[in-house]
């Protein structure tokens, strides 16, 4: 029997505009996962949020894209979403694209990542949430995870990594997907997944045996819904250690806060800071982006832990540049390169101004 991970995640309202989830928005999603679980269609759940986004991690033995898990989730927000429509909180439902679920939660707005494996003698896994970002913004984190020797000393020294992984990215722009092998095409991956709005790393094989590493939610909800209604706050799933790198080879990318595109209405580009649970809470200028990680175990499906990754002082360094990073960054106001090049602007108020103009640009 396998054992599948599931991180189904969405906003459906917040406190303090942007900022943070409430607590019985997370009481409600308890209450169906605990009835789902006490009926056998779950094995083991764990709640959480980063920012404004509920993070529901469950385990189960029901496959990737089942359409119970994902009803579940989705009659989950729901009804979480009235809650949120009770108390006036902010952006109540904003991610729920439909009120009819269509048989997978895919393309209705919340975001789902998920992997199903064989249980190991010990099966470390981590999971890590965005708030304030797009799902690009793991490209580099997890590059340097399973591509990077320099970060992650077991490509080089532990023969179950020394053959390198394969990455499967979507092109979200065309719908379309390869996969490329590392460490054999590493400058060819690069090229794509360096532009992180278009070329999107979804999954990560071991490439001795094409065993699941890793998995990434890539729904992009403006294009879903054609217009802007929030950034898409990517999660991750991540297994570790015994053929995989080591817990601290996959926390280690986080250490630097590299700029990822969100932040205040989703058209800037900021710092990721790697924050505890408590931290999580993003309200300067809406930001700026934060990632949280949790690790656990996962033990005949059921979940063990977690340890609050980032809540270790070793990583106040990184949250001190991040801090510095977005104090520069702010600085350029609505100008590049603080603000999104035009081309990721399409879902904001510059088209309306450029129509506007239209008649008034001449030829030279």
């Amino acid at each position: 029997m396998k054992t599948t991970v599931s991180i189904i995640k969405a906003d459906i309202g917040s406190v303090g505009g942007h900022a943070v989830t409430h607590q019985k928005l997370k009481d409600k999603c308890n209450e169906y996962l605990s009835n789902a679980k006490e009926e056998g269609l779950l094995t083991d759940f764990y709640i959480t949020n980063c920012g404004d986004d509920i993070d529901m991690i469950m385990t189960h033995t029901n496959g990737t894209d089942n359409e119970e898990v994902h009803k579940l989730a989705f009659d989950t927000f729901m009804a979480g979403a009235e809650v949120a429509k009770g108390l006036k909180l902010y952006g109540a439902g904003q991610d729920l694209l439909s009120d009819t679920f269509s048989g997978n939660i895919k393309g209705m707005g919340p975001g789902s990542a998920e992997m199903e494996f064989k249980e190991r003698g010990s099966d470390p896994v981590f999971a890590y949430c965005c708030d304030k970002t797009e799902p690009g913004a793991f490209n580099l984190p997890l590059f340097r995870m399973f591509a990077d020797p320099f970060n992650t000393a077991g490509l080089v020294i532990d023969p179950s990594l020394h053959g390198g992984f394969d990455f499967e990215v979507y092109d979200v722009i065309e719908n379309r997907k390869v996969v490329m092998s590392c460490p054999d095409e590493m400058y060819d991956l690069l090229a794509l997944i360096g532009s992180t709005g278009r070329y999107v790393i979804k999954r990560i094989f071991r490439r001795s045996d094409n065993e699941i590493a890793a998995a990434v939610s890539t729904d992009k909800l403006n294009l879903m819904a054609g217009k802007y209604i929030g950034k898409d706050d990517p999660v991750a799933i991540v297994r570790s250690q015994s053929g995989f790198p080591a817990g601290g080879e996959t926390s280690e990318p986080f250490a630097f806060p590299h700029l990822v595109s969100g932040w205040m209405r989703g058209s800037h580009n900021g710092p990721l800071m790697p924050v505890s649970q408590a931290d999580a809470r993003p309200v300067r200028f809406d930001g700026p982006p934060r990632v949280i990680g949790l690790g656990f175990q996962v033990s005949e499906a059921k979940l063990i832990g977690p340890v609050d990754m980032f809540a270790d002082p070793a990583f106040d360094d990184a949250r001190n540049t991040a801090t510095k990073v977005a104090n520069y960054m702010r600085r350029h106001g609505p100008f590049e390169p603080h603000r999104l090049p035009a081309d990721e602007m399409e879902y904001t108020s510059l088209p309306g101004v450029l129509e506007k103009l239209e008649d008034r640009f001449e030829d030279m």
